[in-house]
């Protein structure tokens, strides 16, 4: 079996579980738009057409042919979507994409879609609006308190995140985060309702968790993983510990039976002093916070191989164990 990795970024660390998973069964191929130290670590890598690029899909579909690629991952928000879209061309060309319905990538990575999902389902949601004309009024009629956080509908990790504790910081940041939005690769997705591509959200008081939701590879719930954030940095997580995930279960069968997503998905949630649970995001992969979930004795992309070849699901993978704490390291590397 070969696995290609697309949009590997500088997820270095999937790179080196997968080629543990396969050990040497099969290769792992990466591939990204740019160079990136993570390419360096696949046993080989492409580089792509950027995502948007019309001969995108079939450029994948051309190098998985020609170096007898089987499964492609992606580990990028942006890339969920295109991949999912074109899951029929994949198929046809005997590939096979571990990747969520585009309904599914399309609700994570739309915010405001993610938000009205959850308060559809009966996740408990902070008050939020992407008008600031509604939140305005809302907060005249004490709907919605300071302090508020903006951040893009369409955005991930700590890109254009803000926090406005007066009308006066909500009308600077609102212009602010509008002009770098359009000033990222955020625009091409704002671009489809450039009106209401701000979320405005008000803030919520509690400790800040990570969550995993696992599901088969039809879509079925098999298990949750959970771990309490401890320090974050540019938007994921720095340090963590891992926590019983039996408190989060009821929430994460709820979000699985409903979005039937496939794997990992990543979930952000606060945890109040009452115990209340408040989902705050989710993305349909493997997220920053994988990591510390394989330190604890969890191996999730072998369990994903056992699956890509009809074994059944090994308890003794996915079984995490509470209290490990970890923490990320940067490393200098030449390349």
């Amino acid at each position: 079996m070969n696995i290609l990795l697309t949009s590997a970024g500088r997820r270095t660390y999937m790179v080196n579980y997968f080629k543990q998973a396969l050990n040497g069964t099969g290769k792992v191929y990466a591939s990204n738009s740019i160079l990136t130290y993570t390419l360096l670590q696949a046993d080989e890598y492409v580089l792509t057409p950027n995502i948007y690029d019309n001969s995108y899909i079939d450029f994948l579909i051309s190098f998985c042919k020609d170096k007898s690629i089987q499964v492609i991952i992606s580990l990028f928000d942006i890339d969920l979507p295109v991949l999912a879209k074109n899951k029929n061309a994949f198929e046809a060309a005997g590939i096979q994409l571990v990747v969520s319905s585009f309904e599914a990538t399309s609700i994570c990575n739309d915010k405001w879609k993610t938000f009205e999902f959850l308060s559809k389902i009966g996740i408990k949601q902070s008050p939020a609006f992407i008008r600031l004309d509604e939140s305005k009024k809302a907060l005249l009629e004490e709907a919605l308190n300071y302090p508020l956080f903006l951040k893009p509908r369409w955005g991930m990790g700590s890109i254009g995140i803000y926090k406005a504790e007066t009308e006066e910081e909500l009308n600077v940041l609102y212009k602010k985060l509008h002009r770098e939005i359009f000033n990222t690769y955020l625009k091409y997705e704002s671009a489809a309702d450039a009106d209401n591509c701000i979320i405005i959200q008000q803030a919520i008081k509690g400790q800040e968790y990570g969550i995993e939701i696992l599901n088969d590879l039809e879509g079925n719930y098999v298990t949750t993983f959970a771990k309490k954030k401890i320090a974050m940095r540019s938007g994921e997580t720095d340090i963590a510990e891992t926590v019983s995930p039996k408190p989060f279960e009821s929430v994460a069968k709820k979000i699985s039976s409903s979005i039937k997503h496939i794997a990992l998905l990543d979930v952000d949630c606060f945890v109040t002093e009452n115990g209340d649970i408040y989902v705050l995001e989710m993305n349909c992969r493997f997220g920053g916070q994988y990591p510390f979930t394989h330190n604890a004795n969890v191996n999730v992309p072998l369990q994903i191989v056992k699956w890509l070849n009809n074994e059944p699901t090994d308890k003794s993978l996915i079984t995490q164990i509470d209290g490990i704490r970890s923490c990320k390291e940067l490393l200098p590397v030449t390349f």
